[in-house]
């Protein structure tokens, strides 16, 4: 059975910036909706010791977002297990369709849909996600106990996994095509202690090699960027970890964007091109990308929001 509710704000993601929104709205009474979308959570459900979360000096990423969502419902949200498969911002109310068959209409929204994994976009990857090539070292770790597996890429994600998949691989190869990492130093320090971790400079990954019967991987080829050589690395796990892309998909056509898919807000705030939409975020934030910037961009979406409400109250 379809329903209809109303909400003065609906916010939607349940990331550090919809769980602070959340927060924050329900402390100025507007009674907020948060739909959690796909992922509850958000990337902090994938990643284990968090050490830079103030106040912390280390929380599981997972026990943190329980933590939030619990703080939003004690303050009033109502936060809702769905999905937002539609949105439309071209008339006020705001309209959302879900993925349950309810109808949200609000008078403010509040886009908190974050980012998702980046692929490489190669035939032999799709072939073998799920089967051996993944794009969660948190999730899918634990399979490859003993094993020898890679990872690819270069910034803290790519570092970061190389890292927590030394608790149960034999060997990890991180795959990266300059010489140097763009990870944080503490995190390269890090790498560099490591005895299961060997970097390979120079490099890209050329195709994913497996089996069909049964479906697994059993290595990859890399090529070198400079010179075109080939060569093949036996393993059982591929990691891709080359960065996210925003979750664009209710609104990339609707607001306007910057450069790589990411929602444009005007500076200093977080206002979108349509008056009454804000985001926060991951999906607007190509520059920090912390949790704790996310937090703080949903709490500014809430005002913002708060203070947009009170001048179409007058």
């Amino acid at each position: 059975m379809t329903e209809t509710r109303h909400t003065r704000a609906l916010i939607i993601g349940s990331g550090p910036a919809g769980y602070t929104a959340a927060i924050y709205a329900s402390r100025a009474m507007l009674e907020p909706v948060l739909v959690q979308g796909i992922e509850p959570g958000g990337q902090l459900t994938t990643t284990t010791e968090v050490e830079n979360w103030p106040g912390d000096v280390e929380v599981q990423g997972p026990d943190l977002m329980l933590r939030m969502e619990a703080h939003a419902k004690a303050m009033g949200c109502d936060v809702a297990t769905d999905i937002i498969t539609d949105l439309d911002i071209d008339n006020r109310p705001f309209t959302a369709q879900s993925d349950s068959g309810t109808t949200y209409t609000a008078d403010a929204v509040i886009l908190a849909t974050g980012a998702r994994a980046r692929w490489l976009g190669l035939p032999s990857e799709e072939a073998f996600k799920g089967f051996g090539v993944s794009a969660c070292a948190t999730c899918d770790g634990f399979f490859y106990r003993g094993e020898e597996i890679v990872v690819v890429g270069g910034g803290n994600t790519a570092v970061e996994e190389a890292l927590f998949l030394t608790n149960f691989a034999s060997k990890v190869t991180l795959i990266h095509r300059r010489d140097e990492l763009r990870a944080e130093m503490i995190l390269q320090d890090r790498l560099k202690k490591n005895p299961k971790i060997e970097p390979l400079w120079f490099h890209q990954l050329d195709e994913v090699l497996g089996d069909d019967n049964p479906k697994g991987v059993t290595g990859v080829r890399v090529r070198h960027v400079e010179t075109g050589e080939t060569h093949e690395i036996p393993c059982k796990g591929v990691f891709i970890a080359i960065g996210h892309a925003p979750a664009n998909e209710l609104v990339k056509d609707r607001l306007e964007m910057k450069e790589g898919g990411y929602v444009k807000v005007r500076p200093g705030s977080t206002e979108t091109s349509v008056p009454g939409v804000f985001a926060a975020g991951d999906l607007t934030d190509d520059k920090y990308r912390q949790a704790v910037t996310s937090a703080g961009m949903g709490c500014m979406a809430a005002l913002d929001a708060e203070r947009f409400l009170a001048t179409q109250d007058d």
